[in-house]
């Protein structure tokens, strides 16, 4: 048995799709729609409508589009299950049990392991407090961290070869499920020992609350032993969708958040009063942790490491921002290797002035390409200068562009009008003046599978008024347009699908065709249903449309009879019969205006 439609309807009207995609895309009213940049394809101009009557999105650039399910499992990679399930939590609807084996030993096993991470959470969290735990609490002395930050953080303590195997069998898990969660291993001597002993733990906490892995910090003074180790991902952790410390960040009053390369960096910040930092689970910015960056904040601004490694990090992020088309901006450090290293030395208030001083990508880009270059030699600056205006040139904004010029030829001690010469040159080049070009007439066959622009708007308008006005329409457009009428095979689909129901209902008219299992029609239906056919009576609509197909079949029957009048053995009778029908046929035409 699977989920019935009206629980999938209801799950949609809890779900309003332009609160949904508001979470991952900034939407501006345009018209009756939304408009806003494709967030799944790189686009300078919004061709991203979402419909708030219809609740469809479309995106007219790469052709994505569908309702509020559609649009969850393309942004969060899951499947039509997953996504409902997703939902389904959003809207506060609690899901029936479903007779699918398979799916429910998947949700319990997942339901175990999450109840083992968040025992294992407080088990080492607690064992902090003990006196075996004294090596870590000399550590957390040494880093200046106050209980308040460790019980924020639920830091704690592991132990030693199989303390936490012991405490959840004691908790009644089972092995399987203690091995399922990586944080046993068992030895080829079939003993279980724990992965994390005598480290400081970190637990790794979802954005809605779930411990759902960790990392280890070495404690003891041992090279030999790996500095950092974490959690291997599994059924419920995937290191590319969490970010560090964002289930705290986005309980912050800043509408930016601040984004660290380690756990110690995170916490030392967080403690000192910034509270809307996130640590990258490793310095290689994802598209799901910048997804969800973009979700939970309006700036996204890089503290990264002074080093070559965290700089040249940033450099790999940045171009996985631009993708999401997030205001990403580079805090520039001096005088420490790190942010914990900055804030302990310098305070929170000077550490504030480097985030309201961070700059642009394009600024960040520019500093870090002069470091390949001495100014103040001619031939390197003018190379310099060349390279530059690659990155102004991609600048759509011209104020924006205007300002970055003027800084940089402050800055780095260029003229501003060899900068704006060499934009200009590198924004008209290749560009020919506009010249005039004979139209070229395309000549309709019956051979054609070229489907005219004009017959495909026509029939995405038929399908329009049949969806949300099916009470004017439906019987007159049954009366008078066939399916034989449409050239496009998916709206023949849905027009069928439509027709053939006894529905005069939009929202179940539309909650049917959101039950059509097919990518490629759920597209096309989008596109339908958020293009503005500008109808200002239906009724008026819908005659002119029928009068159309009527002269079209006119139209046909009489280039046919033409071309069987042509047959030279045509009999008299049957010729005379033709050039009746013929003659009909052109006096109904001109009465058609």
């Amino acid at each position: 048995m699977q989920y019935n439609d009206d629980l999938k309807q209801e799950i949609r009207n809890a779900n309003d799709i332009v609160d949904v995609i508001s979470q991952y895309v900034i939407l501006k009213r345009s018209g009756k729609n939304f408009m806003g940049l494709c967030p799944f394809h790189k686009e300078k101009s919004p061709s991203f409508s979402v419909s708030p009557d219809r609740q469809y999105y479309h995106c007219f650039g790469c052709g994505k589009g569908g309702d509020v399910y559609n649009f969850i499992m393309e942004i969060e990679r899951l499947s039509f299950r997953e996504a409902l399930q997703f939902l389904a939590e959003r809207g506060h609807i609690k899901l029936p049990e479903i007779n699918d084996e398979e799916f429910n030993k998947k949700q319990y096993m997942i339901d175990r392991m999450n109840k083992i991470n968040l025992e294992t959470t407080m088990f080492y969290h607690e064992r902090l407090y003990t006196p075996v735990a004294k090596i870590a609490q000399d550590y957390v002395k040494q880093r200046k961290l106050d209980n308040n930050t460790l019980k924020a953080f639920k830091i704690g303590y592991s132990g030693e070869y199989n303390e936490l195997y012991t405490f959840l069998k004691a908790k009644g898990f089972q092995e399987h499920e203690i091995l399922a969660t990586g944080l046993v291993n068992k030895n080829d001597r079939g003993e279980f020992i724990d992965r994390f002993r005598k480290r400081l733990m970190f637990p790794i906490i979802s954005v809605s609350g779930k411990p759902v892995a960790f990392g280890g910090r070495r404690l003891e003074d041992n090279d030999k032993i790996a500095k950092y180790i974490n959690s291997n991902e599994n059924l419920v952790y995937s290191k590319k969708k969490h970010l560090f410390a964002l289930n705290l960040a986005k309980q912050s009053e800043e509408k930016k958040i601040i984004l660290v390369e380690g756990y110690m960096d995170a916490i030392s910040l967080y403690q000192r009063g910034i509270d809307n930092v996130v640590a990258s689970l490793g310095t290689a910015l994802t598209e799901e942790q910048a997804r969800l960056l973009r979700k939970h904040s309006q700036q996204v601004i890089f503290s990264y490491d002074s080093d070559g490694a965290g700089q040249n990090a940033i450099k790999r992020g940045i171009e996985v921002l631009e993708k999401q088309n997030c205001d990403a901006r580079v805090l520039q450090m001096e005088g420490a290797k790190d942010p914990d290293e900055f804030i302990i030395k310098y305070g929170s208030g000077r550490f504030k002035l480097l985030v309201d001083h961070a700059i642009s990508l394009v600024e960040f880009k520019i500093k870090m390409l002069k470091d390949g270059y001495n100014l103040d030699n001619a031939k390197d600056k003018i190379a310099f200068l060349k390279k530059i205006t690659d990155i102004l040139s991609s600048v759509e904004n011209k104020i924006e562009r205007e300002i970055y010029i003027d800084k940089i030829a402050e800055q780095y001690d260029i003229s501003k009008q060899a900068i704006y010469a060499e934009v200009n040159k590198a924004l008209y080049k290749g560009k020919p003046e506009k010249i005039l070009v004979k139209p070229t007439i395309k000549i309709e066959t019956e051979s054609s599978t070229e489907i005219d622009d004009v017959i495909k708007k026509r029939e995405n308008m038929v399908l329009y008024l049949l969806i949300n006005y099916p009470q004017e329409t439906k019987e007159i457009i049954k009366s008078n347009i066939d399916l034989t009428d449409l050239k496009i095979e998916q709206n023949k689909i849905i027009f069928e699908k439509i027709i053939s129901s006894e529905e005069k209902d939009t929202e179940k008219l539309t909650q049917l065709i959101a039950n059509i299992e097919d990518d490629n029609i759920q597209t096309h239906i989008s596109e339908i249903m958020v293009t503005d056919y500008e109808i200002t009576s239906v009724s008026k609509c819908i005659e002119d449309v029928i009068l159309i197909y009527n002269k079209e079949r006119l139209q046909n029957r009489k280039l046919q009879i033409v071309k069987e009048l042509e047959n030279p053995d045509l009999v008299k009778e049957k010729m005379a019969e033709l050039e009746m029908e013929l003659s009909d046929i052109i006096i109904k035409m001109a009465k058609i205006k």
